[in-house]
């Protein structure tokens, strides 16, 4: 049976008060955008759902981009018939037929939103269900476990039919919780870390550290190729790429090897939250789980925090790294993060890193150097660029040519 649109549950939106309705239009426009390939698609919002009809669009192609769309709980492809008891059995059998196979058995699910449909829910229970057994030769009823599941839901405007529930990917919708910078290595933990972000509803932009000659061309594509990853979640997403070379190098120079690795994420944080004030983020994301590496323990953390006020969200914080490649490979980061290309993070690592460093010990060392006007030259040779995840991807300047 062909279907003709899509019923979308909202899930935690659910939940909200006054505020529902803003929830809702952030679900609509990443709705629209995520289907933006399909221009016969129509999307209909309402407080308590949300409607995609179809208009001759390939069903199950619109299923594949829903499911990846944060803020849905679950959704259905649907049937929509007249309030009218006859239509509702015919399409009912319509339905139940082109999905039955020999020995299958059924339940059915109503739902009746309008008190005023004539009859309550036993009473399409009771008819619904009388007229399928009558008509599906061999066809049985199981309530607990059955194989097809038929859900009636009746509102004020219409009936809806559908007999699959496709889990949706939850959270809350994009850009409902404000815009924050993620810090974007080539490693496994923060694409994982802007997944999570992106999940409760925040909008990201990333934040990359190139350290070329030390880091090549292909660290730089890793990036780019894991940020189109997260940009099928939106549909694009804006990469900073930070020019890091000369403020490594100093840390080098200047810094005593052991504290090195502390003064750097110091740096790095810096220059984010410069990045941050720029296009007006709210936060700062990170990678981090605790005690993975060095530069992840407590102290470190303690050490390098001070440099900001600004909210750090650490969304794998007590993550086991198994639990974090098991979601690197789900959302399909894993093969891109393990590519053999050197990041800054992982180039001048000393060979001993303090992992209890003391904060008035790297405040000491780098008192001795001004390292402020690297920063803010960093700042403005960051180089942005928008991509997208077919591939393109423009500067921040290429509008202008």
């Amino acid at each position: 049976m062909e279907y003709e649109r899509i019923l979308i549950r909202y899930g935690e939106i659910s939940t909200k008060g006054r505020n529902r309705n803003q929830f809702v239009e952030k679900l609509r426009k990443s709705v629209k955008i995520a289907l933006a390939p399909f221009t016969n698609v129509k999307v209909e919002a309402s407080r308590d759902r949300m409607y995609v009809l179809l208009n001759g669009e390939n069903c199950e192609e619109v299923i594949g981009k829903l499911a990846n769309i944060f803020g849905i709980q679950s959704f259905s492809p649907a049937i929509k018939v007249e309030r009218d008891i006859e239509v509702l059995k015919q399409t009912s059998l319509e339905l139940v037929r082109s999905l039955y196979k020999e020995g299958q058995t059924f339940k059915i699910t109503p739902k009746r939103s309008d008190k005023t449909f004539e009859l309550d829910t036993d009473g399409i229970n009771h008819t619904l269900g009388g007229h399928l057994l009558q008509h599906v030769l061999g066809l049985k009823v199981d309530v607990k476990n059955p194989d097809i599941n038929l859900r009636i839901e009746v509102r004020k405007e219409a009936i809806y039919l559908s007999c699959e529930t496709i889990q949706g990917a939850g959270g809350l919708p994009m850009g409902s919780s404000g815009k924050a910078m993620l810090m974007l290595s080539g490693g496994i933990d923060s694409p994982v870390a802007g997944y999570m972000a992106m999940k409760r509803g925040l909008e990201i932009e990333a934040v990359h550290f190139f350290s070329p000659p030390f880091t090549s061309e292909r660290s730089k594509e890793k990036v780019i190729d894991l940020s189109k990853k997260l940009a099928k979640i939106y549909g694009s997403m804006t990469l900073h790429i930070v020019p890091f070379t000369a403020i490594q190098q100093t840390i080098r120079e200047q810094i005593p090897e052991n504290y090195s690795m502390t003064s750097t994420r110091r740096m790095m944080l810096r220059i984010t939250d410069e990045i941050r004030k720029k296009h007006e983020g709210l936060a700062i994301i990170t990678g981090e789980s605790l005690g993975q590496v060095a530069s992840q323990t407590l102290e470190s953390m303690f050490a390098i925090n001070e440099v900001t006020n600004t909210p750090l969200l650490r969304p794998l914080i007590t993550m086991d790294k198994t639990d974090i490649i098991k979601i690197a490979q789900e959302i399909d980061t894993l093969e891109i993060s393990n590519r053999p290309f050197e990041d800054c993070c992982t180039i001048f690592v000393p060979a001993s890193p303090k992992t209890k460093p003391k904060r008035d010990k790297v405040q000491h060392y780098e008192s001795f150097f001004d390292f402020e006007p690297m920063i803010q030259e960093a700042v403005q040779e960051t180089e942005t660029i928008v991509i997208k995840p077919d591939n393109k991807q423009r500067t921040e300047f290429s509008e202008l040519f």
